[in-house]
């Protein structure tokens, strides 16, 4: 074997994850993924490019937003550090247009496909004129357009691909740690990349700046009001759920929905298998449930008061007047990041910006004191 032999499509330099078929080489490590490009000679509409947004931005956000785009003119990569509904996304806006005007090509990248679709009416709305294109896990009839939203799975197909590549949610499963995903990121990236993220660490800080970076951070909520602190209560298990009964029972007559999270899918269909003999008008969702867009596209309608879910809905999803649980708040697998951003679905719109987010466990973990210390700092220190 070529000791000096790279996959062509994922960056794999090790051996031990080569094969020789028909005297050709292949890669192990991502020989699951359809290596198929896409067309690189799609032309964008430039002369239909206009950021049209329903709403102002904060002044901290127009602010960033400038020194972002200030930033990828000088050819440098970026990385926002902002809490939870900052608003991230609008951050990148004026850098789409600036780079859309003069017929580039752009991309967000998302680790879930639920974000994906939560993401698409957003970009619809701001660029109304322009084709917006989402592609994700049976979703890959269409994959070009002007602006394309996308699974970080699906960057299989887009090698060096995007003059502008943003990154959503950096230390979300399954692209955190991904040793394929991530170099189908960097890999599609022609020009520059922007990363977001409400948890982002030191290591991803160090990272950027040793590749052409810079840093923004953004402390505050575009509405200004604080993250909701998390509350919480101990109890058994059938103390939890007699608690969790009474308070579904006291949102649905306020008319607010809730989000239930368990940390498992067994945990979660168990959990619903007692709640809708008690609480009706509920539903279950997590990575193996049937019609699972229909089930989440329908409780944003309002014909579910609340779902009970896995994590697959801790990050992106904005529901209006949104309330959150977490039934096992102690398990092992949350740690203070995750927990940080499920609180986070709470309060986000400027409308709606306060609400309640609870913790249930039998011990009060160290996951769970950083989450809410943090929280209460972020809360304490959004004006520095």
């Amino acid at each position: 074997m070529d000791e000096n032999f790279v996959c062509e499509y994922c960056n794999n330099k090790d051996k031990r994850y080569f094969g020789i078929k028909n005297g050709k080489y292949y890669c192990r490590r991502c020989i699951e993924f359809s290596h198929e490009q896409v067309d690189k000679s799609y032309q964008i509409n430039k002369d239909a490019v206009e950021l049209s947004l329903n709403y102002p931005l904060s002044e901290k956000q127009k602010n960033i937003s400038n020194k972002v785009l200030n930033a990828l003119i000088e050819k440098k990569n970026v990385l926002i550090s902002a809490v939870t509904g900052a608003g991230k996304t609008e951050l990148i806006y004026e850098s789409f247009e600036y780079f859309l005007k003069r017929g580039l090509k752009v991309g967000f990248a998302t680790p879930r496909k639920d974000v994906v679709i939560d993401l698409l009416p957003r970009f619809e709305q701001a660029f109304n004129k322009l084709k917006i294109v989402g592609i994700y896990q049976n979703h890959t009839k269409e994959m070009l357009g002007d602006i394309i939203v996308l699974t970080t799975h699906q960057l299989c197909h887009f090698k060096n691909y995007f003059d502008l590549l943003v990154l959503d949610e950096i230390d979300a499963f399954p692209y955190a740690g991904d040793f394929v995903l991530n170099n189908f990121f960097y890999n599609s990236v022609k020009g520059n990349y922007v990363m977001l993220s409400a948890t982002c660490n030191k290591k991803d800080i160090d990272n950027i700046r040793k590749d052409n970076g810079v840093v923004f951070e953004l402390n505050e909520r575009y509405h200004k009001h604080d993250l909701i602190v998390p509350i919480f209560k101990y109890g058994s298990f059938h103390t939890r759920l007699m608690k969790i009964i009474l308070i579904l029972k006291r949102y649905n007559k306020e008319n607010k929905p809730c989000f239930v999270f368990c940390s498992t899918i067994y945990l979660c269909e168990r959990v619903f298998s007692y709640l809708k003999l008690f609480v009706k008008d509920g539903n279950v969702v997590n990575s193996k449930a049937c019609m699972r867009d229909v089930i989440i596209e329908d409780f944003k309608k309002g014909k579910y008061k609340y779902l009970v879910t896995t994590s697959i809905l801790e990050r992106g999803v904005t529901v209006k007047n949104l309330q959150v649980m977490v039934f096992d708040a102690d398990s092992k697998l949350y740690d203070k990041d995750s927990l940080i951003q499920i609180s986070g679905r709470v309060g986000r719109k400027i409308d709606s910006y306060d609400g309640e987010v609870t913790f249930f466990g039998n011990v009060k973990t160290e996951a769970i004191t950083n989450c809410i210390d943090r929280i209460n700092y972020v809360n304490k220190n959004k004006n520095l």
